[in-house]
């Protein structure tokens, strides 16, 4: 196995992606004959470990540039929140809120 290091034809991150989704597309089609497939899957697992090396390279930076490496959660404007986490309302079957004819004992 090759190190992806030493791979010229990876660029950077977006195209490695890039050509991924491109080689996933392809092989999903069944189109290739059993050898091709095999050369393209061979590539593919390339290209996602090289992928997956550069994510894990991030993360690291991440966590050395927030405070004392703490991971924190993003903040719920960024996170695709805006607000507290959707649930069942205190009136609805699951709330926290009893019901007229609950016993409190």
């Amino acid at each position: 196995m090759s190190d992806t290091r030493d791979d010229p034809s990876i660029k950077d991150f977006e195209s490695a992606l890039a050509e991924l989704e491109t080689i996933v597309r392809t092989l999903e089609q069944g189109d290739l004959t059993l050898e091709q497939s095999l050369e393209r899957f061979e590539r593919g697992i390339t290209l996602s470990r090289f992928c997956h090396t550069r994510l894990e390279h991030a993360e690291r930076r991440v966590e050395v540039l927030t405070e004392q490496g703490e991971i924190r959660p993003a903040p719920p404007e960024i996170a695709g929140g805006g607000g507290a986490a959707p649930g069942p309302s205190p009136a609805e079957p699951g709330g926290t809120e009893p019901a007229e004819d609950d016993i409190p004992f």
